[in-house]
């Protein structure tokens, strides 16, 4: 199985970067292969031109995609597996994955008359500083999911999973007691994908 990884942190010093690196060994010791895609450090541009709105708002498939966006096309439709791996912030990725989404998933790839291959698996790997039963409390959980899987992956993938890592703030002694069963947890969903 190809996994197509989306990684999305500003920092290399974050538990999300260790989440990644975990799920990769996952992957590679179960003799599996990856490619990924850390936005970053590619300084993906996310901003949808004008060109790139009026062509999605018009339903078109002209003009042309620009070959950044093809790229990440290609990588997609190359792969088995999708996997998102990014922290929570206000409840939601971060802006350069949800630009990637505005970008990516365009009018003839994503929706309308698609080319995006339906994939067999997706997964969610997020990390974020409140703990898991306070997202659940005030509906935010929910809300994460439904965008995510509801939406952006919706009829794209067969089957899909979404973890949460919750209750990592640095200033959290939680993220002390739940740093080495998280990581395995990233490691055994590299591992099964």
């Amino acid at each position: 199985m190809k996994v197509f990884i989306v990684y999305c942190h500003p920092s290399e010093d974050s538990f999300t970067r260790n989440v990644r690196d975990s799920f990769i060994k996952g992957i590679v010791d179960s003799g599996n292969e990856y490619v990924i895609s850390d936005l970053y450090k590619m300084n993906f541009r996310t901003d949808m031109s004008e060109k790139e709105y009026l062509r999605d708002s018009n339903y078109s498939t002209e003009p042309g995609l620009e070959s950044d966006v093809l790229a990440e096309q290609e990588k997609i439709n190359s792969a088995d597996a999708i996997a998102f791996i990014y922290p929570v912030f206000w409840t939601e990725a971060p802006a350069k994955l949800v630009g990637w989404f505005d970008r990516v998933w365009s009018y003839g790839f994503a929706y309308g008359n698609k080319t995006m291959k339906v994939l067999d698996k997706a997964i969610i790997l997020c990390t974020a500083g409140k703990n898991t039963e306070y997202l659940e409390e005030l509906g935010l959980l929910g809300s994460m999911k439904k965008v995510m899987l509801g939406d952006r992956l919706y009829n794209r993938v067969k089957e899909s999973d979404f973890v949460v890592f919750g209750g990592m703030s640095k200033a959290l002694k939680l993220r002390h007691t739940n740093w080495d069963k998280y990581l395995k947890i990233a490691y055994r969903k590299g591992y099964t994908l």
